[in-house]
């Protein structure tokens, strides 16, 4: 991981942050790595401009959300056959990136297409994401299309803040995607 625009110590941020940026980066990235290869259906992920941008998928899945005030558990809907989970990190440190809109579209091998979805932020207690689920035709042979659009949050140091700036859009091909329910 690193860019040409690699983050270096500043007035701002020393070493020592540095390291422990990188380190709980590490973490998250080894985090998202086992979802991807141990708990997800499938799944990837590459480097994109300043951006790590990968995805995981799974069955459709329950999920708390609120209501009126209260949290109340919702399974999914009787046509949702999918849960798709995005991830964003930074390229320089790996760490996850709140705050960014994330929109995913599905097509498969015979043109049927799923989206422009936008997909929102998903708590997780393994792995912050973005995530959502999904209705799709089948199951089958994918391309999956994310786009990322740059978060609209401040950003500290004038030597580091410039980054997160342009949006990307990340093609994975040949995905087999497993449709079900949990």
């Amino acid at each position: 991981m690193s860019s040409e625009n690699e983050l270096q110590p500043s007035d701002e941020v020393d070493e020592r942050q540095l390291e422990l940026a990188r380190n709980a980066g590490d973490v998250y990235l080894e985090a998202a790595e086992y979802m991807i290869t141990e708990v997800a259906e499938t799944g990837d992920k590459t480097e994109a401009g300043d951006y790590i941008v990968g995805f995981a998928q799974e069955e459709a899945e329950g999920m708390y959300r609120m209501r009126d005030g209260q949290f109340e558990w919702e399974e999914p809907a009787e046509n949702e056959n999918c849960h798709l989970e995005v991830l964003v990190a930074s390229v320089d440190d790996g760490r996850f990136l709140p705050g960014v809109s994330v929109r995913a579209t599905l097509e498969d091998g015979e043109g049927n297409t799923v989206g422009p979805e936008r997909i929102p932020f998903v708590w997780h207690p393994g792995l912050y994401h973005y995530g959502r689920n999904l209705e799709l035709p089948d199951e089958g042979t994918y391309t999956i299309t994310i786009e990322v659009e740059p978060p609209e949050f401040p950003r500290h140091d004038q030597k580091n803040g410039d980054r997160y700036t342009e949006p990307v859009e990340v093609t994975f091909e040949d995905v087999h995607i497993e449709t079900g329910r949990e």
